[in-house]
């Protein structure tokens, strides 16, 4: 419980002081964590404030009880869930099975659109087991974006802007 009211407290602060009067609001934290975690029942190991498409969005990522590991994104204002996909290993079958495109080329068409240093990759199934590179890019302003790259197809799917994050990853 302690860790939880200090991600509230830090993640508070944070979008208080970096979203601005004018910017998305964020606040509904405590319904997002809910039904985030009723519908993995495990432990919270990072959360992310996140801008995407305009929208302010939260993050969580999740250690399930079984083990596996889940990213869930809920809206921020109204705390419902917005996409729930399963992080995986670089070298899952899962993953493996069904991408046509290398990392490299995930990077490429990424960092095309948005440049910058690849700080973060992770390996995701949507809900649809369809596999996702996630990337991290950090831009020389400063500003980093999180691109998810269709390992199928290699189209940009998702791109989210991130203001801040409690917890490593």
């Amino acid at each position: 419980m302690f860790k939880y009211a200090v991600l509230v407290v830090a993640l508070g602060i944070a979008t208080a002081t970096t979203v601005g009067a004018a910017g998305p609001r964020f606040g509904a934290l405590e319904k997002c964590t809910a039904a985030a975690l009723s519908k993995h029942p495990g432990t919270v190991q990072t959360l992310e404030a996140e801008i995407e498409k305009g929208k302010p969005i939260y993050e969580l990522d999740i250690l399930a009880k079984d083990g596996k590991e889940w990213e869930v994104e809920c809206d921020a204002t109204t705390g419902k869930i917005l996409e729930t996909e399963e992080e995986v290993a670089e070298d899952s079958d899962a993953f493996k099975s069904k991408a046509k495109l290398s990392l490299e080329d995930a990077k490429a068409i990424a960092l095309a659109k948005y440049p910058g240093e690849v700080v973060e990759v992770e390996y995701s199934l949507e809900s649809d087991g369809t596999p996702v590179y996630e990337l991290d890019i950090v831009a020389k302003s400063g500003k980093e974006w999180e691109v998810e790259v269709d390992a199928v197809s290699g189209k940009i799917v998702e791109v989210e802007e991130e203001t801040f994050q409690v917890g490593k990853e």
